[in-house]
């Protein structure tokens, strides 16, 4: 049976999208901050047939030593940034199928909030919403910003935001049975206090008790995506995550990514195919081969070398120009993002520092990247979905307007659909897209929460 591919688009509201290209006649940088940019792309997917929008963000910037350098305000990198998740609710209304997949982090919000931002949005959009979970992103400035004072370790934090998934996952599953939301007029009832559970949370690093205000939504939890790689991130999604975000640069390691994050969750008694395991893709196509290649080195000759140095050490708080070049990578060490450092070690063990900028500055945290004609571009799709099991892709935009996304719908799109890859879709809910069912599977650990140590109790008691 030919596999579907699912489609999505990964973008951030800043002007350049990663590496600076806001520059270029072909870039975003007189539109990002534009709504009207923003929902005529949504149009733009919604209409192809894309399944799902996803939007990386974090409060934070790159910094050295404190610091920001000067090259992060001057050439625009990753800065500044607007709060997409204001965004999303005008996007849901000028499209009709176009999921939204937010980022949010579990390191300076609080459990509550979160989850009603989300259950509202769920609402507004009639179950297109999604969350990406992240434990934080350049994390030293982002505790500056909040006056964070408790410095975790990346495995506390992976600790700390199990604590506040269980309990976003108390409020929208817990709070409120199915059928509790009568708004009966005639007997002016609008919900059954009967069918209200208070939620009692305190543990090592959440305290919260009450019940959730927001009745159960489309999905009543959003589609749970996860985007760590790191061992322990992986060990998270494993447990918690129905899609989780890759950026496979081999058919190889995204294979090795897809079985072990598979293993783990049969072994946290979920199935293999319990998640979806999409993959970032950057994707230069033109009616030849010759003028997408001659479009990749356009692109490419826009990216510094001194801007990728500044961008990894915002990821993973370690400025390689200050280290020796003959460093080892697998002698780095770090408590902020280790899914980078880790992607070259695995690459190559005896990798040098001096071999990573390199690569940093073409591919930056970007997944793979495929070059060439329409019919090439399809083939190269093809085989990395079937050499590595994954379910999809998320284009990553080259110079940073939507010409790459416009060119992968006129030029690559038609093929895949002939080919039977992908198809508008049908189902009215993100997760019925990436699993089949509106709801959380039977499987997932959330189904337990109720009998655990912190459970959810009646109005009344304990209050």
């Amino acid at each position: 049976m030919t596999k579907r591919i699912a489609l999505g688009v990964f973008e951030m509201m800043n002007p350049s999208n990663g590496m600076p290209t806001w520059t270029d006649d072909r870039g975003r940088g007189d539109e990002w901050d534009d709504l009207e940019y923003w929902v005529a792309l949504a149009r733009e997917l919604d209409a192809a047939g894309f399944d799902f929008l996803f939007f990386a963000d974090t409060y934070g910037y790159a910094t050295l030593e404190g610091r920001m350098p000067e090259e992060v305000a001057a050439h625009g990198i990753q800065f500044p940034a607007l709060d997409p998740m204001l965004a999303i609710a005008a996007l849901a209304r000028e499209t009709e199928r176009l999921g939204f997949v937010v980022t949010s982090p579990t390191t300076v919000e609080r459990p509550y909030a979160t989850a009603r931002r989300f259950a509202t949005l769920d609402r507004l959009t009639n179950g297109r919403i999604g969350w990406n979970i992240v434990t934080g992103s350049s994390q030293a400035t982002t505790d500056e910003l909040f006056g964070v004072t408790e410095q975790l370790t990346h495995d506390e934090r992976y600790d700390a935001a199990d604590e506040f998934l269980d309990t976003c996952l108390r409020y929208w599953e817990h709070s409120w049975d199915d059928g509790a939301e009568l708004r009966d007029r005639a007997r002016g009832v609008y919900a059954d206090p009967a069918r209200l559970h208070r939620v009692e949370v305190d543990g090592r690093f959440q305290r919260s008790r009450g019940i959730f205000a927001v009745p159960p939504t489309p999905q009543r939890t959003p589609v749970l995506f996860q985007a760590g790689t790191s061992d322990r991130g992986r060990a998270y999604a494993a447990r918690n995550a129905e899609a989780v975000f890759i950026q496979g640069q081999s058919i190889a390691s995204a294979a090795a990514h897809v079985s072990d994050i598979r293993e783990q969750a049969v072994i946290n008694g979920r199935l293999p195919d319990d998640i979806s395991v999409v993959t970032g893709m950057t994707v230069t196509v033109a009616p030849t081969s010759e003028e997408a290649w001659m479009l990749r080195e356009q692109y490419e000759r826009l990216l510094s070398l001194d801007d990728a140095a500044v961008m990894f050490a915002g990821i993973t708080g370690l400025d390689l120009t200050g280290l020796d070049p003959a460093t080892r990578v697998v002698d780095l060490k770090t408590d902020l993002g280790q899914t980078l450092v880790q992607r070259y070690a695995r690459q190559n063990p005896d990798m040098r520092v001096g071999e990573i900028l390199d690569q940093f500055r073409t591919k930056a945290i970007r997944g793979f990247q495929v070059t060439g004609s329409p019919v090439e571009v399809a083939d190269e799709i093809e085989r990395i979905v079937d050499g590595s099991g994954i379910d999809g892709i998320m284009l990553e935009p080259t110079f940073g307007g939507v010409g790459a996304y416009r060119a992968f719908i006129e030029l690559v799109l038609p093929i895949l659909v002939q080919r039977g890859r992908a198809a508008a879709p049908v189902a009215p809910t993100l997760r019925e897209r990436f699993t089949g069912a509106p709801r959380l599977a039977a499987t997932h650990r959330v189904h337990g929460l109720s009998a655990g140590a912190i459970t959810p109790s009646p109005i009344g008691e304990n209050a």
